[in-house]
C-alpha cells in the first residue's frame, strides 16, 4: 500500500508538471537583462521580445538587472525556480566568469533558448581626441604614456577581451582604464569627455558614429564592415591581429537548466520567431548585427568553442585568475 501511495502522488505531480507546460505561460514572465539601459544587450532584448510574445501569447517584463559583469542577473535566474518564468537575457560574459574569477557559475547551468545575434567590436574615440584612427592613437599612447583613458566593463567584458588582444599585439598599453557598468553608461561617457577610446560593440555605437557624436578608430576585424565602409579593419594596421580575429560578442536568451522541455520548446519557437521577424532583422542589419538565430545543439557548439578560443585567449595575455584547464575549457585544436 505504501508503495502504490508514492507511485500515485508522483504521478500526480508528474501529469500536474505535464500540465503546467501545456498551459505555460499562466503568469508574466521575468526577463532579467544583465546589462543596463541602452546598451547592446538591452537593446537587442527589447527589439526582439515583443515579436516573441505575439507568438509566446504571454508577457515578458523586461528588468536591468547591473553589476559584477553580468553575474549578479545570471546568479538571480539561477536561484529561481526552473519553471520557465524567469529568463537570463545575457550576453558572451558568464562564459568566461570561471577563469576570471568572478563566479563559478556560467552558461553550462543553462539551457540557451535562442542565441540571437552577434556584433563586431570597434575602437571608438571622443570626437575632440587629438587623433583620427588606430595608428593615432597608438602613437599617441606612445608619446603620451599614462594619459588616454580607455573605457571598460570589468573583466570578461568586451573592452576587456579587446584590450587584451591589444595588449598581445602591441605590447603593454600604458593608459589609464575607466570602469563602467556596461557600455550604455561608458559609450555615453565617451561623448561627454570623460574618456578618450572606447572598445565596443558596433551594433551599441553605430547611430553615434553616424551622427557625428564619436568617431571610430578601426573595425576589430579583418574586412571592413559594409555598415561603415570607410573605416579600415584593424589588420590594415597591424597584421598580428589576423590570428585572433574575426571574433564578437554575442546575444542570448537563456533558461535555467531542469526547465520543462514543453516550456523550453514553446520559448525556443517563439523566440525563433522573433529573431525571424522583418523589423527585428531589419534593426539589427542597420546597427550592424549579424542574426544567429540558433539553438539547441548548434548553439552549445558555439557556446563551447567561443569559451574555448576567448578563455584561452585571455590566459596566454595573463589576464585570467586561473587556467581554463582547471574547469576543463579545452585548449582550441586540441
Amino acid at each position: 500500500m505504501k508503495h502504490f501511495i508514492v507511485g500515485a502522488v508522483s504521478a500526480l505531480v508528474l501529469g500536474a508538471t505535464s500540465a503546467a507546460a501545456a498551459d505555460y505561460p499562466t503568469k508574466e514572465i521575468q526577463g532579467i537583462i544583465q546589462w543596463g539601459a541602452g546598451g547592446s544587450t538591452d537593446t537587442v532584448m527589447r527589439s526582439v521580445t515583443p515579436h516573441a510574445e505575439d507568438v509566446l501569447g504571454g508577457t515578458v517584463v523586461l528588468q536591468n538587472m547591473t553589476g559584477a559583469v553580468g553575474a549578479i542577473a545570471l546568479n538571480h535566474v539561477a536561484g529561481a525556480k526552473a519553471d520557465g518564468y524567469t529568463l537570463l537575457m545575457g550576453a558572451e560574459n558568464p562564459l568566461l566568469y570561471k577563469v576570471m574569477g568572478l563566479g563559478d557559475k556560467d552558461y553550462s547551468e543553462f539551457t540557451p533558448i535562442n542565441l540571437l545575434a552577434r556584433g563586431t567590436a570597434v575602437l571608438v574615440a571622443n570626437v575632440d581626441a587629438p587623433f583620427d584612427d588606430y595608428a593615432g592613437m597608438m602613437k599617441y599612447i606612445a608619446e603620451n604614456p599614462g594619459e588616454l583613458r580607455l573605457g571598460a566593463t570589468g573583466p570578461g567584458g568586451l573592452p576587456s577581451v579587446i584590450t587584451a588582444m591589444m595588449e598581445s599585439v602591441e605590447g603593454d598599453l600604458d593608459v589609464i582604464s575607466v570602469p563602467y557598468d556596461g557600455d550604455g553608461p561608458a559609450l555615453t561617457a565617451l561623448q561627454g569627455g570623460a574618456i578618450d577610446v572606447m572598445p565596443a560593440v558596433l551594433g551599441a555605437a553605430i547611430e553615434s558614429i553616424r551622427g557625428g557624436k564619436m568617431k571610430p578608430l578601426a573595425i576589430m576585424d579583418v574586412e571592413a564592415s559594409d555598415k561603415l565602409p570607410d573605416v579600415k579593419p584593424v589588420t590594415e594596421f597591424n597584421d598580428g591581429y589576423s590570428s585572433l580575429l574575426p571574433w564578437g560578442p554575442f546575444f542570448g536568451v537563456f533558461v535555467k537548466n531542469g526547465t520543462p522541455d514543453d516550456v523550453v520548446a514553446k520559448l525556443t519557437e517563439a523566440y525563433a520567431a522573433g529573431a525571424e521577424n522583418a523589423d527585428f532583422i531589419s534593426l539589427m542589419d542597420g546597427r550592424g548585427y549579424t542574426i544567429m538565430n540558433i539553438s539547441g545543439a548548434e548553439a552549445q557548439d558555439f557556446l563551447t568553442t567561443w569559451q574555448q578560443n576567448t578563455a584561452w585567449l585571455l590566459q596566454d595575455a595573463g589576464l585570467t585568475k586561473a587556467s581554463p584547464e582547471k574547469f576543463g575549457i579545452a585548449k582550441p585544436g586540441e
